[in-house]
C-alpha cells in the first residue's frame, strides 16, 4: 500500500500526534497502514487599533501542513500526545519553523482582512504553537483501498 509514497517507513516509532478519534483497529479489519503528516498549529492573537475607539482583539488558529505546504483554519489548538506507532510512513517536513510561521502569519492577515475593515496593519502575536503529526489510516477494502482521517473519521478512496 505505501510502496509509492515518499517518506521514511518506520517499523516502530514514538511521535507527538494529534489524538485520533478513530483508532487503527476501528478503521478496518485486515491490513491497516499508517501515514503521519507533520503539522504545526499556531494560536494567533490579532490586535486591531481603531481611531477614537478602544482596540479590538480577535483570535485565529492556523494549522500548517508542513508536508503539503498549506494552511487551514482550525477550531482550536490540539493537545499533542506521545504515541507509539507500528508500521508507519512518516512524511518529510518541507517547511522550516520560520517558513511555517511566515505562512501562518500571512493566512492570519488574510483572514483578518476578510473579517474587518482596517485603517492600519494589525498586530499579530503568536501566543501558542504545537508541533504534532496527524495520522491517516490506509485501509485495504474489497471494493478498493481507502484512506481514513484519524481525527475527523472521514474516509476517501485511495487514488493512484
Amino acid at each position: 500500500m505505501t510502496s509509492k509514497l515518499v517518506g521514511e517507513r518506520r517499523e516502530h516509532t514514538e511521535l507527538a500526534v494529534i489524538p485520533p478519534s478513530i483508532s487503527r483497529e476501528e478503521a478496518g479489519t485486515g491490513r491497516v497502514g499508517a501515514v503521519a503528516y507533520p503539522y504545526r498549529v499556531y494560536e494567533a492573537k490579532v490586535t486591531i487599533e481603531r481611531p477614537f475607539m478602544s482596540e479590538r482583539t480577535d483570535r485565529f488558529v492556523a494549522s500548517v501542513d508542513r508536508s503539503r505546504r498549506l494552511v487551514v483554519r482550525a477550531d482550536g489548538v490540539p493537545d499533542a500526545e506521545e504515541m507509539e506507532i507500528e508500521d508507519v510512513l512518516v512524511l518529510p517536513t518541507e517547511l522550516s519553523p520560520e517558513q511555517s510561521r511566515a505562512k501562518a502569519r500571512e493566512s492570519v492577515l488574510q483572514w483578518t482582512l476578510r473579517r474587518y475593515s482596517l485603517n492600519d496593519a494589525p498586530k499579530i502575536e503568536f501566543v501558542r504553537d504545537v508541533d504534532a503529526y496527524k495520522l491517516f489510516w490506509l485501509v485495504e477494502r474489497p471494493e478498493g483501498d481507502g484512506i481514513v482521517d484519524s481525527v475527523r473519521g472521514t474516509e476517501d478512496p485511495l487514488r493512484e
